[in-house]
């Protein structure tokens, strides 16, 4: 699959050392791909832990994981909560690792992420001058808690590279999705019963419509990716008429769309 999308022209390639539990599998995949091809793109890890000492450990097995000496983009992972953050910018804070980083060349930009609160997020913002933000936005976002309202304009503002996610909301937003019973559902994403109502065509073009520089996708197979870098390749804006169209058929599932969201 990461083959077969660098040979399709995708060269923006996301991870995380969170991702894949404790095996941390996904940078091991990524990294098989990345010890022949890293020249091909741009490679973005992230640190989930939030302490300097933390970090700097996570950061040299990530690097080893990825079969590199260097990232273009590290990103503090998921800031869902102030008290993420104060930790963070602490004495001791993750964000001391981030910038010895940089400054000994290791990596070459600086982000920060989220999913849950676009306010948090915007303040995170204000505390330091990062490169880029990779937030959570789908068709549906207007609907609840808006990072399209809240947190885009902030970063439009500060002239940040803006990486969309969860687009398809873990195929929960998709008309031709299929809801696992209730108990088999993860924890964190439990509460979808039915279908969702866009095509991957409306749900990719909507944010692409939004003025973000690049969008991340998880697939499941190689028809995905392919499926995906189509519809790209033949991507035009949509019209505001359009958009609201797509944002008003999402309503009824807004809460599958967004389970990332923190609902009461």
């Amino acid at each position: 699959m990461i083959n077969r999308a660098i040979d399709l022209g995708v060269n923006y390639i996301d991870t995380a050392a969170a991702y894949g539990g404790p095996d941390q599998w996904s940078q091991k995949y990524i990294g098989k791909v990345i010890k022949t091809r890293r020249n091909e793109v741009f490679l973005a890890t992230k640190t989930h832990l939030r302490t300097y000492d933390e970090s700097m450990r996570l950061l040299e097995s990530s690097l080893q994981q990825l079969n590199t000496d260097h990232l273009d983009l590290w990103q503090v992972h998921n800031i869902t909560r102030t008290e993420e953050l104060d930790k963070v910018f602490a004495a001791d804070g993750a964000i001391h690792a981030l910038e010895k980083a940089r400054n000994e060349k290791i990596v070459r930009f600086l982000g920060i992420t989220g999913h849950a609160n676009p306010h948090v997020l915007a303040d995170g913002l204000k505390r330091f001058k990062f490169d880029t933000i990779l937030m959570a936005v789908n068709a549906a976002d207007r609907h609840y808690l808006s990072f399209i309202e809240h947190l885009l304009p902030v970063a439009l503002e500060q002239q940040l590279g803006i990486i969309g996610m969860k687009i398809p909301a873990r195929g929960r937003i998709l008309a031709n999705w299929t809801p696992p019973p209730l108990e088999e559902q993860p924890r964190f994403e439990r509460g979808a019963t039915r279908p969702g109502i866009l095509t991957m065509k409306e749900a990719l073009e909507y944010v692409l419509s939004l003025p973000v520089s690049t969008v991340i996708i998880g697939c499941s197979n190689v028809a995905q990716v392919e499926e995906n870098v189509a519809i790209a390749r033949a991507f035009t804006p949509l019209p505001e008429t359009k958009l609201a169209q797509l944002q008003a058929k999402t309503e009824e599932i807004k809460r599958q769309a967004l389970f990332f969201r923190p609902w009461a």
